[in-house]
């Protein structure tokens, strides 16, 4: 008698009813045979339906994890049957390839879904339905037998051999698939299956125990659970911890307090330290504390850090390490420094900032060097010093490019050769039996899910690693990326020469620490000064075309006759002048390019006794540039034979080859023109000459590339005669530029398309949640929609990859409809941060989302009543391309839309149904649209050279880095109850003798007025101090909560409200001009918030006023 019978009264479930009651027979063998013989049987039962069922549609693999992941099973499924159907699956690969044990338990839930699984199929397909309840009485009793991990693998193989290929069965049923799929839809109409589950409770300790599992810990020999301890603070002075977490030597090393799933796990902080408390008097060896609610886990070793978020459980190994360094970890207050490796003094000063740093109890340190003071040599020491006091054991080396990654293993290995090290990008390398790893972003976020150690576990757990290097730490460290330092939870040190504060990338705040003040700062200009790094002279000039563009009326009469025959168009038309902006983008003209080469070659610093050009990067504005530069140079210097001058991007095959010639001080190509590839990351000492054929506004990139050519160069001129300085030259006035716009402009975040366009859908969703949207059943029924939309692509999240488990908390709340009726400003902030950043689009038609992309970025700005000119411009210009293609049948079947569109004023009056209209009827069209509709002209006009500028310009970093602001803030935190800071942090006015004080702390006893004015301008001292301090929240409280509590506002006014309160709270003042920005802008505009109660919004006007008054006037 088996559970599963019901399904042998129905041959159509032939397939998998026998696989069915395989599993449940197989509990009596043991419980891994049974859980991967559920997986198989949930498996087939899957297939069958792909072959049976007219509405799915068998995806790119037919593995089960691919087949239940797609959308169209998905669409047909129902949600609760998603979650255990995964499950089944989970722990059916847990069974296959860890040498674990799994529970009866475990087990007996993977055959309570599965049985739910095989109801739902019957109540679908079958004429007949009868619900019964799984019986566990039943069950068979499970026998003593185990199987090791090689026997789980061969019996999944052989089941897997027995399956025959999903495309085969499917071809074999078509009648009666149509038949089947009729009768699911019939069910449909009136949906009446019930999916049974298991209570909250076990729903929690189901997560937690798996999540223990794959940290590697058993329960049958390591873990407690329901520990009775003595000593807790309650009437019958005991308690039980939820589970205790024990090492080889029977000690305690963690202690873990589970809480519900929908309460937030901190809350059991408190209790989870007084379960540690009594276990420590009990043991004498104070655990380390967990509590978690099954998605979120929050670590706490309270001798050393505070409480921190963790994506997973440590190890055994790892935790006895944690607890043995308690005692084995030495101070890091006085440290041995390898002078063979860092012997600067700056140096030092890194190394042991950082060290004081971790010695404070942070995790994270930055440190701002500039390019060529020895960054990956003072990270070696850090290494060296914090394995040599036992702080570290392994240590991963991250960075975004191959080359550098080779470049940094080369160098520890050569500074640390007894200290065993691997390149994950090498088939080579062995990673487990390295101390220090070494991979790119991407190759680690592989390599986390699917790296496993010799037992079969996963080698890149949690814990793994002690202490991670970020080169370059301002580059890819966000959004993607980020997922990997939310995974691993060692100690963290950042290298950069330019770190960045922009809103959305902030390496600042990604190591938590305050805008300019890094741990260790040590700027060009200072190095330049010590010695350490060379200076440069600027040579600055254009072209006449460069500048003004080619006009017509100014060519000799031949040139005319050339200019006539390129650009004169099928109509007979004829521009009277080409743009600047063409020059060296699309119109490529010789004589400009041989006139700066020919000032370069005269003009650069030689070797050789000045008889040949020093090393010289010419950074291109695009592979065509690049290409003409190098074919005009050899058409100028034909006796270098083509090895003087080399292209080097991403198109030219074998490029690192070109590379590695470059680096020799004794090989050619002593040019190297470069599109890219050379701005970073590249170290060559010999560089003497940077030439810039491209202009360049973000002021990060200008220094990466300046960096290029700022390194020491012994002996490079002979004997004795060392490298003193480089020239850059400037062709595209970036110089003046960046006098102009001191901190450049830097380019927007490196944000997905996908992620782009589903931020506008979730835009959508918020602003069409207005009331005036209500009443109308089509802009409801296309919010439904919407997030339907989006409710199925969390659900297609593949939910074993670690980045979806790292936020698995967002995953689990936003899968529900219920929790979509309304978004809340933090709703839309926790969905843009967490989710949407996970979603892969799966349509491979680039230029159909980009038109998506417009068109929802100008349906978001129409109904927020924002400007819209230039999202009707760009749509405007792509329909007119259109309109070209009138020989495509294609697009001539939208010929009387796309001509529509075409004119002018129909975009600017069409209505949001019209907006969409055009987006889903010409989407599909946009491929059709030539990229490269403009062609490439070369021409060989005479041009100008203009005026030689020859000076050294000094360029400012951007960086404003001060440890006096440092200073001050450890001081003003330290001392809140200050009588002064005290005034400051409660919105009081100083008296003049306060304020008197107050310059005296500021300006003699933590530093000078030069010192304050560098790190704070002009700004008043009381607003500075305000701003570090902040105000205390009562006070805030006590100002603007009145508006909430006597009920005049409405729901998006208190929120607003809010925002304000926790801002004011946080910075002490707030400028009227940031209340049009970001956070606030996403609750909406004032005037639109308060239009019906301006008075009321004076009111508060009047109170924000009045705290930034306090914190400049006196009393």
């Amino acid at each position: 008698m088996s559970n599963f019978d019901f399904l042998k009264q129905n041959e159509i479930f032939n397939n998998f009813s026998q696989a069915s009651i395989e599993a449940e027979n197989g509990l009596g063998l043991n419980t891994v045979t049974c859980s991967i013989l559920s997986r198989r049987a949930l498996e087939l039962a899957v297939k069958w339906l792909y072959a049976n069922d007219n509405d799915l549609r068998i995806p790119y693999q037919d593995n089960i994890s691919a087949l239940v992941h797609d959308i169209t099973f998905k669409n047909i499924i129902d949600e609760k049957l998603f979650k255990q159907i995964k499950y089944v699956i989970k722990l059916g690969n847990f069974a296959v390839h860890n040498n674990k044990k799994i529970s009866r338990e475990e087990a007996v839930l993977s055959l309570r879904y599965l049985y739910n699984f095989m109801q739902w199929i019957a109540y679908c397909y079958s004429d007949e339905f009868e619900e019964k309840e799984f019986d566990e009485s039943i069950l068979p009793v499970e026998s003593v037998n185990v199987l090791a991990v090689k026997e789980r693998e061969n019996l999944f193989e052989e089941l897997e051999k027995k399956d025959k290929k999903l495309e085969e069965t499917r071809r074999e049923n078509e009648e009666l698939r149509a038949e089947l799929t009729k009768k699911r839809e019939k069910k449909e109409e009136n949906y009446s299956f019930e999916v049974k589950d298991i209570s909250e409770f076990e729903t929690r300790k189901k997560y937690i125990d798996l999540e223990l599992k794959l940290a590697g810990w058993d329960f049958d020999t390591n873990i407690t659970e329901e520990l009775k301890l003595m000593g807790m603070p309650n009437n019958k002075n005991e308690g039980y911890a939820d589970y205790v977490l024990f090492g080889k030597n029977g000690l305690p090393l963690a202690v873990v307090e589970a809480k519900r799933t929908s309460v937030d796990p901190r809350v059991g902080q408190n209790q989870a330290k007084l379960y540690a408390d009594c276990i420590e008097n009990e043991y004498h060896q104070r655990p380390v504390i967990y509590y978690t609610n099954g998605f979120d886990i929050y670590m706490w070793d309270d001798n050393n850090y505070a409480p921190r978020k963790v994506s997973g459980f440590y190890t055994q190994d790892e935790l006895q390490l944690l607890i043995n360094r308690r005692k084995s970890r030495q101070s890091l207050e006085h440290i041995f420094v390898n002078d063979k490796i860092t012997n600067r003094e700056y140096q030092l000063e890194a190394i042991k900032s950082v060290c004081e740093t971790f010695e404070e109890g942070h995790r994270k340190a930055l440190i701002v060097m500039a390019t060529g003071t020895g960054k990956t040599r003072t990270a070696i020491s850090i290494v060296d010093v914090l394995s040599d006091k036992e702080w570290v054991k392994n240590v991963l080396f991250l960075a975004d490019r191959t080359v550098l990654v080779k470049q940094a293993k080369n160098n520890f290995n050569k500074l640390l050769p007894n200290m065993s090290t691997c390149n994950l990008l090498s088939t080579v390398d062995n990673p487990e039996d390295s101390r220090i790893v070494f991979s790119t972003y991407q190759t680690m976020m592989n390599a986390i899910d699917v790296t496993k150690n010799k037992d079969g576990n996963k080698l890149f757990t949690p814990g793994h690693f002690d202490l991670i290097i970020v080169d370059e730490a301002h580059r890819s460290i966000y959004k993607k990326y980020q997922a990997i330092f939310e995974y691993f939870d060692g100690l963290v040190v950042g290298l950069t020469a330019t770190p960045r504060n922009d809103v959305d990338r902030n390496t600042y705040r990604f190591f938590e620490i305050e805008n300019d003040v890094p741990t260790f700062a040590y700027e060009y200009e200072k190095a330049v000064k010590e010695g350490y790094l060379v200076d440069y002279h600027t040579i600055k000039t254009s072209t006449d075309f460069m500048d003004r563009g080619i006009k017509y009326s100014e060519l000799s009469d031949e040139e005319k006759e050339e200019y006539e025959n390129t650009f004169t168009d099928d109509e007979e038309n004829l521009p009277e002048e080409i743009d600047s902006s063409a020059i060296n983008t699309w119109l490529f003209n010789r004589d400009t390019i041989k006139k700066l080469l020919e000032l370069l070659m005269e003009k650069g610093l030689k070797v050789k006794g000045g008889d040949e050009l020093g090393k010289t990067i010419i950074f291109a504005r695009n592979h065509r540039h690049a290409q003409k530069i190098v074919d005009t140079f050899n058409e100028l210097y034909p006796e270098c034979r083509g090895n003087f001058a080399k292209l080097v991007d991403n198109q030219v095959k074998y490029n690192e080859t070109i590379i590695e010639d470059f680096s020799m001080k004794e090989k050619w190509p002593q040019i190297a023109v470069s599109v890219d590839m050379l701005d970073t990351g590249v170290d060559v000492p010999e560089i003497l000459n940077l030439v810039f054929f491209k202009p360049v506004k973000s002021k990060i990139k200008f220094w990466q590339m300046i960096g290029r050519g700022t390194r020491l160069c012994k002996d490079l001129f002979g004997v004795g005669i060392d490298k003193k300085e480089f020239y850059i030259f400037d062709y595209c006035k970036n110089f003046e530029f960046f006098s102009e716009n001191p901190k450049g402009v830097e380019t927007t975040s490196g944000i997905s398309l996908t992620e782009r366009i589903y931020g506008y859908k979730l835009d959508l969703i918020v602003e069409l949640q207005n009331m005036k949207y209500q009443s109308d059943e089509k802009y409801c029924e296309y919010r439904k929609q919407l997030i339907k939309e989006f409710i199925e692509e969390i659900n297609k999240l593949n939910t074993d990859s670690f980045m979806v488990r790292n936020k698995a908390h967002y995953v689990e709340q936003y899968s529900k409809i219920d929790n979509w009726t309304y978004i809340s400003t933090i709703d839309l902030a926790d969905i843009k941060d967490n989710l949407i950043p996970l979603f892969i689009s799966i349509e491979d038609n680039e230029e159909a989302k980009r038109f998506d992309n417009l068109i929802y970025q100008l349906q978001v700005k129409r109904i927020r009543q924002d400007k819209t000119s230039r999202c009707e411009n760009a749509i405007i210009d792509t329909v007119a391309e259109l309109e070209r293609l009138g020989t495509v049948p294609q697009v001539r079947e939208k010929q009387k839309l796309i001509l529509k569109v075409a004119e002018t004023d129909y975009i600017k009056q069409a209505d949001f149904w019209q907006i969409e209209e055009i987006r889903e009827e010409l989407r599909n069209l946009i491929q059709f649209i030539d990229p490269y509709m403009r062609p490439y002209v070369e021409t060989d006009f005479e041009d100008t050279l203009n005026d030689v500028d020859e000076e050294y310009v000094y360029v400012s970093t951007g960086n404003n880095f001060s440890n006096y602001k440092k200073k001050l803030e450890k001081f003003l935190t330290g001392n809140l109850e200050n009588v002064i800071i005290w005034k400051i942090r409660h919105n009081v006015r100083l008296t003049e003798q306060d304020k008197e004080n107050l310059e005296k702390i500021l300006f003699e006893e933590l530093g000078n007025n030069k010192e304050y004015a560098e790190a704070y301008g002009d700004t008043n001292i009381i607003k500075a101090v305000r701003n570090i301090v902040g105000l205390d929240k009562n006070v805030v409280s006590d100002i603007f909560y009145k508006y909430i509590n006597d009920n005049r506002l409405n729901m998006k006014q208190i929120q607003f409200v809010k925002l304000l309160v926790d801002y004011v709270i946080k910075n002490g003042t707030i400028d009227m001009q940031k209340l049009t920005e970001q956070p606030f802008k996403n609750v909406g505009e004032v005037y639109d918030l308060f239009g019906n109660n301006i008075d009321l919004f004076k009111k508060i006007k009047e109170d924000i006023e009045s705290i930034n008054e306090n914190a400049e006037k006196l009393a």
